[in-house]
């Protein structure tokens, strides 16, 4: 009769993967040797048996290894916190100035009035910056445009006469470019990185969009809520807590150039300012005729929250251009960028002569504004290219001079085609807006190339 056998004693090597306190500590620790009298540690230094990874890491996206930059989080946040009362003053003045002297005619003057003179002021004082730095340039510029809008405040509040409403907000016009200058301190930290500039120069597009589409919601609940006043209050609060965290972020700050002011080398974006003052009479027409239009099918109150719809859809496509970054120079992107605005501009009158309705045209208006921040974002790289690196805040302050140009003449195209044709034919002037902006770009480049083919 067979004996039984006994089973066999394992390997030494086979002891490894028992669960026993030295097992754990060879599979915690074993890779860290080398070799060693253990066979165990021997065993688990073999190539043949890789350790486990526990788990796997994923590269970390373009953003965040842009906000793993020293200093960027900081300076970042003071510049968003002192840019939402860019897109509050103007409707808080205008609901302060008509709510008190029962004029619209009124307030709207005294708002263009701060619309030129910034327009006038922003490059000079972007000069300085260029010259003596932000923080001691930005701070004072600051002081002086809070102290504008405390003044109009006190002058509507206690009945002054109308030129001092004037006077007041023409001081407010001191205002630094803030999203320039955080521009500008992106273009310092990344000048041997083109990739990683492209994606902050997508975000600061979309900060810029998000800033102006919750400045005026933010500036109507505070003046609806509260009392008239309140939407200038908070945003010279808001604009001088932020502007004093910007400028105490000194190690990111890019250093002041003493002879920019004097420099005499042009600025090559002569062609690009032609372009963003079209693209600006897309803005400005956009919204007169978005409002008429509204107004025409009875929902007055809902234009703002279809215009943010145009914002909400550049401030994504914003973002999303940002992580692709898109392969070949700025300069050959640039007309295909204005190409596809000029084609989706056209979707909000194609929307409104087919439907005739609000709620088709908000979906059109949402996807028309994906195509706005991809064109600023190659425009503004084309003007970071273009501009001497020691006047790079006034090239950014040329910008959104020619933008503000735009905008008011694009208001002012908008309303006239709202008044004297239809509401719906008038969303054609935005379209037509985006078209000249393609045909601006493609003359400058074909003269571009005449001038440098040899004769």
């Amino acid at each position: 009769m067979p004996q039984p056998t006994r089973p066999s004693r394992p390997n030494p090597p086979e002891i490894v993967h028992t669960v026993t306190a030295d097992s754990l500590v060879t599979v915690d620790f074993g890779p860290r040797f080398d070799g060693g009298s253990s066979p165990r540690f021997r065993r688990r230094a073999d190539p043949r048996h890789p350790p486990r990874s526990r788990s796997r890491r994923h590269p970390p996206g373009p953003y965040r290894r842009l906000f793993a930059l020293p200093g960027t989080r900081a300076f970042t946040a003071g510049n968003l916190l002192a840019r939402l009362p860019m897109g509050m003053f103007s409707v808080s003045a205008v609901v302060m100035i008509a709510g008190s002297r029962g004029s619209y005619a009124l307030a709207g003057a005294v708002t263009a009035t701060g619309l030129a003179a910034t327009g006038l002021a922003g490059p000079w004082i972007a000069r300085l910056v260029d010259r003596y730095g932000q923080a001691r340039v930005a701070v004072p510029a600051t002081v002086t445009a809070v102290l504008g809008s405390l003044a109009l405040l006190l002058c509507v509040r206690y009945g002054a006469p109308d030129w001092t409403l004037f006077t007041a907000y023409a001081a407010t016009a001191t205002t630094p470019n803030l999203g320039g200058m955080s521009r500008a301190r992106w273009a310092h930290l990344l000048r041997d990185d083109p990739g990683a500039l492209h994606t902050a120069n997508s975000f600061e597009q979309a900060a810029d969009e998000l800033c102006f589409m919750l400045g005026p919601v933010l500036a109507s609940f505070l003046t609806g809520t509260f009392f008239p006043e309140a939407g200038t209050l908070v945003g010279a609060v808001l604009l001088l807590t932020g502007a004093l965290l910007f400028a105490a972020q000194r190690a990111t700050e890019p250093p002041p150039r003493p002879g920019s002011a004097t420099a005499r080398t042009p600025l090559r974006i002569g062609p690009l300012l032609v372009c963003f003052v079209a693209t600006g009479a897309v803005f400005g027409s956009m919204e007169v005729v978005t409002i008429a239009y509204a107004d025409a099918q009875g929902h007055r109150s809902a234009a703002g929250a279809v215009l943010a719809l145009q914002a909400a859809g550049s401030c994504a496509a914003g973002l999303l251009y940002g992580a692709l970054r898109p392969a070949g120079p700025a300069e050959r992107r640039l007309p295909f960028c204005l190409l596809s605005m000029a084609a989706l501009m056209s979707l909000p009158l194609l929307a409104a002569r087919a439907f005739d309705s609000l709620w088709a045209l908000a979906p059109a208006l949402l996807v028309a504004g994906m195509a706005t921040a991809p064109t600023m974002v190659t425009a503004m790289t084309l003007v970071q290219d273009r501009t001497p690196e020691g006047r790079l805040n006034e090239g950014m302050s040329l910008v959104v001079t020619a933008l503000l140009t735009g905008i008011a003449c694009g208001s002012a195209l908008g309303g006239w085609a709202a008044d004297h044709g239809s509401p719906t034919a008038a969303f054609a002037t935005p379209a037509a807006a985006a078209v000249v902006a393609l045909a601006v770009n493609a003359a400058s480049r074909i003269a571009s190339l005449n001038s440098i083919r040899p004769h």
